[in-house]
């Protein structure tokens, strides 16, 4: 006997004949299950794998917490936000929590925070294993969990739409709205914006982290860490900005940050309403607008995925559609290329193009049919890295 635990010999063999052995134990007295594991191929194994599970169980350490409280303390070493941490309660001790548990848990988290609840708990769960307090992550067995379908998006249909919203948001909520469908980012981000931020020199706007529930925070990705360029509709919103001596870009009427729920309740909502808008967009449509238009004008996904800090993979997934018309202008500078003559495809920061030329001609290669390679959609955008010191 090793404390409540006893180590005995199987009568199952292994695979070289020899016994394998087992371990039991009672946490609670007489009266109490008596757990038991088997397969050791020896008595020291056997003995280890004991002392291991009664570390875990017993007073003090990991496995006697219950998983609620555990969450806690992982979650708070991580900064998690509060609406995390409510979704993952649970009284059950961490050690006795099964896959079973963990489905039905699963099935009490409203279907919209499904995914993501049960991710969030997979990681403190992996994290539980590499402490030891579990040999195994009982939310990965058994428990699948699919992606929800991802929510219709409403882009804008046109710039005059969003100018329509915009001229009844005042001053400072107007420009923001339209430098936000300019440039993709996310609310969170446009909220953490600061005048440095933004260098017209360059013509970019530096992402360097996001404001959200009441705090400063890091952008959502290493990706979403990022230089987008400024187009002139973006601009333009920056010179109708009044002079304020603030470091934050678009602050709210109080000087601080604005919050997400309270400027959609108070402001967004009524202005489209006034704005015939039909039907009423969430703040995100207006990034989704950026996508829409910018795939339409025919900017490379690579690009936009580049500039609104999302995987090539999500871009193509929800906006992949509205780029029918790239390949034919695909398909003209491959059959340019056939031929051996250079289209230039470069990026310019002036909006000016530089064809290239063939035998020192001062004119546009066209080809035999006279039909001239149409490359009007190449991107005149600039993309800039972030200073050194402000990559992640």
């Amino acid at each position: 006997m090793i404390q409540q635990g006893q180590v005995f010999k199987l009568t199952t063999k292994g695979e070289d004949g020899e016994p394998l052995w087992a371990y039991r134990y009672r946490l609670e007295g007489r009266s109490s299950a008596r757990p038991q594991v088997g397969g050791f191929a020896s008595r020291a194994e056997a003995k280890k794998a004991l002392r291991k599970a009664l570390d875990r169980v017993g007073p003090g350490h990991g496995g006697a917490t219950t998983l609620a409280e555990f969450v806690e303390e992982y979650l708070e070493l991580h900064q998690a936000e509060p609406v995390t941490i409510a979704k993952l309660r649970g009284e059950k001790r961490i050690a006795d929590t099964s896959p079973k548990d963990v489905y039905a848990w699963r099935l009490t988290v409203p279907e919209g925070h499904r995914f993501e609840a049960t991710q969030a708990l997979r990681q403190v769960l992996n994290r539980a294993v590499a402490w030891g307090v579990l040999d195994f992550n009982p939310a990965k067995r058994g428990v699948p969990n699919p992606q929800r379908r991802p929510k219709e998006k409403r882009p804008f249909e046109s710039w005059a739409q969003i100018e329509a919203v915009a001229a009844r948001l005042g001053p400072v909520y107007g420009p923001m709205v339209i430098f936000g469908a300019a440039t993709g980012l996310r609310p969170s981000e446009l909220f953490g914006l600061e005048q440095h931020d933004v260098d017209r020199e360059l013509g970019v706007v530096y992402v360097r982290r996001a404001y959200a529930n009441g705090r400063i925070k890091n952008t959502k990705t290493r990706l979403s860490t990022r230089a987008v360029p400024l187009q002139a509709k973006a601009v333009e919103a920056l010179d109708r900005l009044p002079a304020l001596v603030n470091p934050i870009l678009f602050p709210n009427a109080r000087g601080g940050r604005i919050d997400f729920r309270v400027f959609g309740r108070r402001h967004w909502r009524p202005a489209q309403i006034a704005a015939g808008v039909e039907p009423i967009r969430g703040l995100y449509d207006t990034r989704h607008t950026y996508a829409t238009f910018a795939l339409r004008a025919g900017v490379p996904v690579f690009a936009v995925s580049r500039f609104i800090g999302s995987s090539i993979a999500m871009i193509d997934r929800h906006y992949g559609h509205l780029a029918r018309d790239s390949r034919e202008h695909a398909v003209a500078l491959l059959d340019a290329l056939a031929l051996e003559r250079a289209v230039d495809a470069r990026w310019t920061s002036n909006g000016s193009r530089t064809n290239a030329l063939s035998n020192n001609d001062s004119k546009p290669y066209r080809r035999r049919t006279h039909r001239r390679v149409d490359a009007r959609w190449t991107p005149r955008l600039v993309l800039v890295a972030p200073p050194d010191n402000e990559r992640s």
